[in-house]
């Protein structure tokens, strides 16, 4: 009886160790610094029942999320967006995709994007991690295409940032007037600078695109953020041109 009992006791810890170790190797599942800072796991590498609503073009492979067919974006209906928050994801994109991140209402988008080859690439303020359309980051922080890049996006009051593989490329602070022309563009894409609670969302624009590690926490009131400014890319005059034609069609088709 009592060997019966010793062998019940190690099955158990050898179970509950294959567990954590599992778990520690699974990108998708919280750290325990991430559980301590007040992290959500959105996603569990299993399925997307648990809070995804899309058309049902999106699927779980390997842990990953991806897309195929049509049908729109990826939507965590569960909740929304905390006002102050912290988003951390993984992405990754095949030659020539593009895609976005959604998380406030309007159009705040954390752009996803090949560069290489994708024609808003050209363009660092349509480039990835740009708040498209807004904000160019201070440089080109990807990795090649097929590798996976960490993403992170932290909001809190009127300060917006924007890192990727560990490097902050975007600090911006909308009640700044030095950003007042990034304001405009911004606002005449449709965003509207004091709303809040989005849900997040993941574009579908009919490319190849991955997803995994989708983890999201509310910032305390007492946390600070990183201050440190970043400069944004600087653009050249043709492509300036191009841009500004571009928005021009934007607040036409508004308009109409």
């Amino acid at each position: 009886m009592r060997k019966q009992l010793v062998i019940a006791v190690i099955a158990f810890f050898a179970v509950a160790i294959v567990s954590r170790l599992s778990m520690a190797g699974n990108v998708n599942f919280l750290t325990e610094a991430e559980l301590a800072d007040g992290f959500e796991a959105l996603f569990d590498g299993k399925s997307l029942d648990d809070g995804w609503k899309h058309g049902g073009n999106w699927k779980v492979e390997d842990g990953v999320i991806t897309r195929e067919g049509r049908g729109g974006s990826l939507v965590y209906e569960a909740k929304k967006i905390p006002d102050d928050f912290e988003l951390r994801f993984h992405w990754k994109v095949a030659k020539g995709s593009n895609s976005g991140v959604y998380y406030r209402p309007g159009q705040y988008e954390y752009q996803i994007l090949d560069n290489s080859v994708h024609a808003d690439g050209k363009n660092p303020r349509t480039s990835a991690a740009s708040l498209y359309f807004c904000m160019a980051p201070s440089h080109d922080a990807t990795k090649p295409v097929g590798e996976w890049n960490d993403g992170r996006i932290v909001c809190k009051g009127t300060i917006i940032q924007h890192w990727l593989n560990g490097k902050k490329v975007i600090h911006f602070d909308y009640s700044d007037s030095k950003w007042a022309f990034n304001i405009d563009m911004l606002e005449k894409r449709g965003a509207k600078l004091p709303a809040r609670g989005a849900k997040l969302s993941l574009q579908d624009h009919g490319d190849p695109v991955w997803y995994r590690a989708i983890k999201l926490r509310s910032l305390p009131a007492d946390e600070k953020l990183d201050m440190k400014e970043v400069v944004p890319a600087k653009i050249a005059d043709e492509v300036l041109e191009a841009e500004r034609k571009k928005l021009e069609g934007i607040v036409n088709r508004q308009k109409k």
